[in-house]
């Protein structure tokens, strides 16, 4: 039944030819490049999950009486938005696990893709001809976090609360366009639950699940097109990939890894409290909860704010608040510098060929030393955002620790540049590993290409 159903397909569909060729296509083996599979099942994790308390959270501002199972909010004055919350972890069937698998599973999200993106960017694999799958992968780390932010407001408990507090006074920072930017979010002064919510739910199960789709699609289509990179090896050249078939070994270490994934997610949803929102209460706009810290992918936001200097300029007529330069100006500058880093890189090193053998971290030292001096400034960052956690902790005042944090941001990272290039010149020296041969690809007569070595 199966035969003839498929040859009933390819009759009309001639689908044999890209079938077979397909299940051909070579994968490396290489365990990094495995971290883009990771991104990938996250992302169906997060919707088959999402669309799970979707169907139970109501996104409506209007206030009602709290009478379920929580007794310490019992009789409280609550958002439906807050109540649905609240019923999703104590009344629905699964909802509580639902709701950590969920919330666990955008922090791997998140978490892949800026490793993925690291694997990208030590190796080289952003190079001609990739660029585009670089400027993709900016753009999806941008919507990712964007994603978790809004996910993590709608539940309209303190905590939410405090940081869509914090994110309109971001937004009302910046010049000229502040103000309208702050009312299309909040629909006018804030709080303004009523318009805030829904349209947070708007965004965070329609919009952004749609447009992440698409461009995971996009980068998926151009790998396809353009093939995978590889590490230098014997038999490997600019020109072909060697690896494992996509059916059957790839295919199994594929869903094998899907399995690890839900097996973990589904273990930390299970066993690993996340944002208990019936411990923060409902958001009232007087209160604040503390100590408070935002999910680690905007916690280095939080703590570029606490360390920033309180700086406000005015500049031709605008005020231009201290919040600006350190929750705009600076995520702006890192994310402008990544993004047309492959064109910089090529500039600088007068590379304009095509590359599909990628480079080990210590063939380029500069650039893998100015990669982790970032991480080290923006891990000072992140840490920063706890310090009142850090304080509380190990009893040293809150302006000692900021004081430290704000010299660690300024040393660190020169100290972690020069060792990290020390390092890899070091290594190089001694594995006696020099730069790829460059090649340029020509295109022949046959409209292929062949192998031009370049001096």
């Amino acid at each position: 039944m199966i035969g003839r159903m498929v040859t009933w397909i390819d009759d009309r569909l001639g689908s044999t030819h890209f079938v077979n060729h397909a299940l051909r296509k070579a994968f490396p083996d290489h365990w990094s490049f495995m971290l883009g599979e990771i991104n990938m099942y996250s992302f169906i994790i997060l919707v088959a999950t999402g669309t799970f308390l979707a169907f139970f959270f109501d996104p409506n501002a209007a206030h009602t009486i709290y009478n379920g199972p929580y007794s310490l909010l019992d009789g409280t004055s609550v958002s439906h938005a807050y109540d649905s919350a609240l019923k999703l972890s104590f009344e629905v069937n699964g909802g509580l696990l639902m709701r950590q698998v969920h919330h666990w599973t955008a922090l791997i999200f998140v978490a892949g893709i800026i490793m993925h993106m690291g694997r990208i960017f030590f190796t080289g694999a952003f190079r001609k001809p990739r660029e585009i799958n670089w400027i993709i992968g900016i753009f999806l780390l941008m919507l990712a976090m964007f994603a978790g932010f809004t996910g993590y407001s709608m539940p309209d408990d303190l905590m939410s609360g405090t940081g869509l507090r914090i994110a309109v006074s971001i937004l009302l920072s910046v010049p000229v366009i502040g103000a309208w930017a702050a009312v299309l979010l909040a629909g006018g002064v804030f709080p303004n639950p009523a318009v805030v919510l829904p349209r947070l739910f708007v965004v965070h199960v329609f919009v952004l699940p749609a447009a992440i789709a698409g461009l995971m699609a996009l980068h998926l289509v151009v790998i396809w097109r353009q093939k995978h990179t590889q590490f230098p090896g014997p038999g490997r050249t600019e020109r072909n990939v060697i690896g494992s078939p996509l059916y059957p070994k790839y295919m199994m270490k594929s869903l094998s890894l899907f399995a690890a994934i839900l097996t973990v997610v589904f273990a930390l949803g299970a066993l690993v409290q996340i944002n208990p929102v019936w411990i923060w209460g409902p958001y009232e706009p007087w209160q604040v909860i503390s100590p408070a810290q935002p999910d680690w992918y905007v916690g280095w936001l939080e703590g570029a704010l606490r360390l920033g200097p309180p700086v406000a300029l005015h500049f031709f007529g605008h005020v231009i608040p201290s919040p600006f330069w350190m929750a705009v100006a600076l995520p702006g500058l890192l994310f402008l510098l990544l993004l047309f880093w492959p064109w910089l890189e090529a500039t600088v090193r007068n590379d304009r060929d095509y590359h599909n053998l990628l480079e080990l971290p210590r063939q380029v030292p500069i650039r893998t030393a100015i990669g982790v001096a970032i991480f080290v400034f923006c891990l000072g960052l992140t840490l920063a955002g706890s310090s009142d956690v850090q304080a509380r902790y190990v009893h040293i005042p809150i302006t000692d620790i900021t004081r430290f944090y704000q010299l660690f941001c300024l040393i660190a990272p020169i100290a972690a540049f020069w060792v990290t290039f020390a390092f890899c010149v070091e290594l190089r020296a001694r594995h006696g590993v020099s730069e790829a041969p460059r090649i340029r690809l020509r295109r022949n007569a046959e409209g292929g290409f062949d192998e031009e070595p370049v001096a």
